[in-house]
């Protein structure tokens, strides 16, 4: 594995029910967290350089991964950027330049930056590059996320991500030993049923290991717990 230096921090947030799920069995967008939760999600992408979800995430909320206006000068007071930088990882490259993603100006949202493969119809790259989108397209079947940190810190001098999801990237970066904390809201509902996805995903198997996750923060407010963890054994 590469050197802790040559890639960036990187940080998940993410909110979940009592019973562990992030979304309902239909993928569809839901909204069970307070403002409080709201906000904290800003705050972590606000104290970030770069901001990262995957596509199936983007497309499901359709967000912009914008800030508001306080915690853009909040930034600038810090010497950081306006805006974090935007990733987009996808495998396939099958990607709407009509989300709202693409509607906001990069000078004031941040810049766009795509992580894909070769996979990527031609049509599609044409119609991201006129909306000012950077692309990175591997000839391996999915993204190398290795690479992709490599890149980030590289080329675009990231020292911090803030990955907003979902759990199919969330148990990727698991798997590589990737994440180094995890900023987890819990809220207070159950779904229930086996067919809502938790943090991990869907998948039945097991992680390759298990992860060490170590407490450093604990916060509540009203009927939400905010919990930060600090993932052990990395790289």
């Amino acid at each position: 594995m590469p050197k802790r230096s040559q890639q960036p921090f990187v940080s998940a947030t993410f909110a979940m029910t009592v019973d562990g799920k992030v979304t309902t069995r239909e993928f569809g967008p839901v909204d069970f967290t307070s403002l409080e939760d709201k906000l904290h999600l800003f705050r972590q992408r606000a104290l970030s350089d770069a901001v990262m979800i995957g596509h199936s995430t983007l497309k499901r909320d359709n967000v912009r991964l914008g800030l508001p206006a306080e915690l853009v000068e909040e930034r600038i007071k810090r010497g950081q950027t306006k805006a974090p930088l935007r990733v987009i990882v996808s495998n396939e490259g099958k990607i709407d330049n009509q989300l709202k993603i693409f509607q906001s100006d990069p000078a004031k949202a941040g810049p766009i930056v795509i992580f894909s493969t070769k996979r990527m119809p031609r049509e599609i790259q044409t119609a991201l590059h006129e909306k000012n989108a950077t692309l990175h397209l591997s000839e391996s079947k999915d993204v190398d996320l290795v690479e992709l940190l490599r890149i980030l810190r590289r080329d675009y001098k990231v020292r911090r991500i803030a990955c907003e999801g979902g759990p199919i990237l969330f148990r990727s970066l698991l798997k590589l030993r990737l994440v180094d904390e995890l900023s987890l809201t819990i809220a207070r509902y159950l779904f229930g049923g086996a067919d809502a996805p938790t943090l991990t995903s869907l998948s039945k198997e097991f992680l390759p290991a298990s992860v060490h996750c170590v407490m450093t923060d604990m916060r509540v407010v009203g009927d939400e717990c905010f919990l930060t963890y600090r993932i052990k054994s990395r790289r």
